[in-house]
């Protein structure tokens, strides 16, 4: 079978079918008021949203909006992680909410397996990627991870502000899933451009949003061909030629997986190097203790992924139901909001401070139930290294007044521009 029959015209036909169910909703604007408006979508919201989630939780802990079709947010932490693990009356199909419903068709696999996808297929489809994501597969890529972020900085010296964001943070984990994935390094201002546009641009009208989504999916067929052709000793390559019960993967679970891997890969990461560096820029007195303690860099880490989780996700009702107080509908959306959970004072004490040497630490950063990231090694690793190099070249920094920081608007939130003064 050529890469032709496998991944052409099947391809083509999955993709042209993925407009169905768009529903082109309105959803940026002015919040009229966050029970019952609320936009994760908005400026307010990407700048600070726990205020606004501290505030909703004591007044409308499940807040609701007509925006996106319909949509609902919990804000307390046994709430979120009811619904996490509830897989009967929630369904994975989608979990970026935007102006587009996919079709029920798309269950139980979804569009990016198996973060999309509901059981029993999930199971399967995340055991496949078990043997990449192990703390053994993961160490193996610390050396070279180190020595990447070393280069970074090289590349800095003799300025005296530098965006720690777009120099450093964001290259980290593009080289990362790069290499994991076999694709040219050279291509990360790309891999830039697929994350903005699949997790940012979720109020860009359908004939804007699709043809982005082919630009991506187009970028990854090629890298498929490419592997199918020229095996190597990569991930893409193994995605290709796995099989589950006996049989190959279908080339739209190969390329979601990829996209997965690409999107979800990159910006999560990047987000939570960017959080740690920010806070740190503005905190001289927890800088200066992992200065001097750089033994308790794990355990801070921990509490500044809890602070500062970058990750929101999102289900679907999948029937009519009272639930939680509320009468939510089928295809109403349901955003799973991990920071607000994370910062919930019935769940940890002194939610709202940052207390990096915080021993009991059970945050929800990495998600809950079947789908707690299945690279949470990964990243853990990539953050750490990340930390300790920034920290062992730059035990002075702080925030710059040039230029404001600015943050990801969407489900996964990190300083996008973070100018710090390092000279």
């Amino acid at each position: 079978m050529t890469v032709d029959d496998r991944f052409g015209q099947d391809y083509r036909e999955a993709l042209e079918e993925r407009p169905l169910g768009i529903r082109n909703e309105i959803i940026t604007g002015p919040v009229s008021d966050w029970a019952t408006d609320f936009s994760h979508a908005e400026p307010e919201w990407a700048a600070d949203p726990y205020p606004i989630q501290d505030d909703l939780r004591q007044r409308c802990p499940i807040a609701r909006t007509e925006r996106f079709g319909g949509a609902w947010l919990p804000t307390r932490y046994e709430d979120v992680a009811a619904i996490a693990y509830d897989t009967e009356r929630f369904s994975s199909r989608a979990i970026i909410v935007s102006n587009v419903r996919p079709p029920l068709e798309l269950a139980p696999v979804g569009s990016v397996p198996p973060i999309s996808s509901d059981p029993p297929f999930h199971h399967h489809a995340r055991r496949l990627l078990l043997p990449a994501f192990t703390k053994t597969a993961v160490a193996r890529r610390e050396a070279e991870t180190r020595a990447f972020c070393h280069s970074l900085i090289d590349a800095l010296e003799g300025q005296e502000v530098v965006d720690a964001a777009r120099d450093y943070a964001q290259h980290i984990p593009m080289r990362v899933i790069a290499d994991m994935l076999g694709f040219p390094p050279e291509d990360g201002p790309q891999f830039r451009e697929f994350v903005e546009n699949a997790l940012e641009g979720v109020n860009a009208p359908p004939e804007v949003r699709i043809p982005r989504m082919e630009k991506l999916f187009d970028y990854l067929l090629t890298q498929i061909r490419d592997h199918v052709d020229h095996p190597r000793d990569d991930l893409t390559t193994y995605l290709v030629n796995v099989e589950l019960h006996g049989r190959k993967l279908e080339q739209s679970h190969v390329a979601g997986t990829m996209a997965l891997l690409l999107i979800a890969g990159i910006d999560t990461t990047w987000s939570a190097i960017g959080a740690s560096l920010w806070h740190l820029a503005k905190t001289p007195a927890d800088r200066e203790r992992l200065v001097a303690e750089p033994e308790l860099l794990p355990t801070a880490m921990e509490e500044l992924l809890r602070a500062y989780a970058p990750v929101t996700m999102a289900r679907l009702v999948k029937e009519d139901m009272h639930w939680g107080g509320v009468d939510m509908k089928a295809e109403d959306w349901v955003l799973l909001s991990f920071p607000a959970a994370n910062r919930d004072p019935a769940q940890f004490d002194r939610a709202a401070d940052v207390v990096i040497d915080r021993e009991v630490n059970r945050h929800a950063a990495f998600g809950l139930g079947i789908h707690r990231c299945v690279g949470s090694h990964l990243a853990r690793m990539e953050l750490r290294v990340a930390l300790e190099v920034w920290l062992e070249r730059f035990p002075v920094f702080g925030l710059s007044d040039s230029a404001p920081v600015t943050w990801a608007t969407g489900q996964v939130r990190g300083p996008r521009t973070l100018p710090i003064r390092v000279g």
